[in-house]
């Protein structure tokens, strides 16, 4: 059964992430999406054995790669179409709890954002517009 979605979430990567780096920032970005919007959570998984595993997001996750100015360019476009965002700075990768990672948020103007990712999830046409002229994470 093949579901269309007017809604599309979609998560935006600083191309000089290294491998490791990319990982963490989607999963913590994509948490941010799920937390916001818990109704795209899908039923539990149960296999024939019976055995129970937990629920995924019930729509795809497009992942787009961006230079450090396309992620700026993206930023700004979300901002302009009141698009909620999560975002991840350079500097959470070097914090070690929830507490740090707000507070080294907190303190930066939003044109002082080190940006390397960001996530959305917004009317389809509205994240098109957002991510237009990016390329899928290969």
């Amino acid at each position: 059964m093949s579901m269309t979605f007017d809604t599309k979430i979609a998560i935006v990567l600083c191309d000089d992430l290294e491998t490791w780096q990319k990982l963490n920032v989607t999963a913590f970005v994509a948490s941010a999406v799920v937390g916001k919007t818990g109704e795209i959570l899908g039923a539990p998984y149960q296999d024939a054995a019976g055995n129970q595993y937990l629920p995924m997001v019930i729509q795809p996750i497009m992942i787009y790669q961006a230079s450090a100015q396309e992620l700026v360019r993206v930023y700004q476009r979300a901002r302009e179409r009141e698009v909620k965002l999560a975002i991840f700075t350079r500097e959470l990768f070097s914090t070690g709890n929830d507490d740090d990672n707000r507070a080294a948020v907190a303190d930066k103007l939003p044109e002082q954002l080190d940006l390397v990712g960001v996530a959305m999830r917004d009317l389809k046409k509205t994240v098109d517009k957002v991510t237009k002229g990016l390329k899928f994470h290969p």
